[in-house]
């Protein structure tokens, strides 16, 4: 069983220099602790913010600073790009017909980052 992610859950990027937090907003309703997050609270710079700075050169910013730098690898701000939601869900629990998120899930950013959950904001509620 994993535990239900909520917002004030702290998120990683494989390629981020340093932590973020998820924000999740009230609309269900469904509350565990703080609002309990969905696979579809994947938006950048609404329910995911930046990692600090980000060391992906498949990210143009990075890229195009590394490229200038003449090639010494020079990290630009992290802000993430996620279109898809993240996986996998829990497959039993829904929330405003959605699959509830758990910790165990994962974000792909198209820069080439994964997105974890380092430590869910609360403890006590578990889902399979």
């Amino acid at each position: 069983m994993g535990i239900q992610v909520t917002a004030g859950t702290t998120l990683q990027c494989s390629f981020g220099a340093a932590p973020a937090t998820l924000s999740v907003l009230p609309a269900t309703g469904v509350l565990a602790g703080a609002p309990a997050a969905t696979v579809m609270d994947h938006v950048p710079m609404l329910n995911i913010m930046p990692f600090g700075a980000c060391s992906c050169t498949a990210n143009p910013m990075v890229a195009a600073a590394t490229a200038a730098a003449l090639g010494a690898l020079t990290p630009m701000p992290c802000i993430p790009v996620t279109p898809a939601p993240w996986v996998p869900g829990s497959p039993t629990v829904l929330i405003g017909n959605f699959p509830a998120l758990q910790d165990a899930s994962k974000l792909m950013c198209a820069w080439g980052g994964v997105i974890a959950i380092v430590a869910p904001a609360q403890f006590t509620t578990l889902i399979p």
